[in-house]
Parts: structure tokens; C-alpha cells; sequence
């Protein structure tokens, strides 16, 4: 099974320099960037509202745990928001090319 990955960062260069990185290192087989978002959060007691980039990633099962690793080290939020959608029906070329183009660390 992947997953679709959902991430925010707060600016252009920040989402493209993270999908480059996450793309290059093989942990996820593609990034999809979409500005423009609002976002309206709790943080430290008080209500906030910001304009955010929006990450959504293309991840396998094997590869997440790094991908997780890799996005809290590059990512600029004390608490970046990382959230994994399963994705349990596709198009089957569409999955199994995540599969192959999103891999663990060779070990």
C-alpha cells in the first residue's frame, strides 16, 4: 500500500527545494505543489491564520518512515504538519509505479 502525503511549508522556494529533495532521494515518487493555501490553525493558545504551500506526496508504505525523517530535519516549523493518507484503490500502473519509484534507504 502507499500513501498520499500531506505537507505544509510557508513558502514557494521552501515546497519546491522539500519535493525536489523528497523526489531526488527516491522517497517519494512524486510531489504535486499547490499554492495559495489558507490556513487557520491553533498554535501556542492562540488563533492563527496564514498562507501556506501545499505538498501532496506520493509515497510507498516501505519509504514513509524516512520521508518523515527527511521532512522534519528540512522543514522550517518547530511542528510541520506530516499526515499520511492510505491509498487503498487506483489506478494499479499509477500505484505500482509509487511503489517502484519510492523506496526505503538501502540498508
Amino acid at each position: 500500500m502507499s500513501f498520499l502525503a500531506y505537507v505544509t511549508v510557508p513558502h514557494e522556494a521552501e515546497a519546491r527545494a522539500l519535493a525536489r529533495l523528497l523526489v531526488e532521494s527516491r522517497l517519494a515518487a512524486g510531489v504535486n505543489l499547490l499554492p495559495g493555501v489558507i490556513s487557520v490553525y491553533r498554535w501556542q493558545g492562540k488563533v492563527c491564520e496564514a498562507g501556506e504551500w501545499l505538498l501532496l506526496a506520493q509515497v510507498s508504505r516501505a519509504a514513509f518512515p524516512e520521508f518523515c525523517a527527511v521532512v522534519r530535519r528540512a522543514h522550517s516549523y518547530e511542528v510541520p504538519c506530516i499526515a499520511a493518507l492510505p491509498l487503498e484503490a487506483g489506478h494499479q500502473p499509477f500505484l505500482r509505479w509509487i511503489e517502484e519509484n519510492s523506496l526505503p534507504p538501502a540498508e
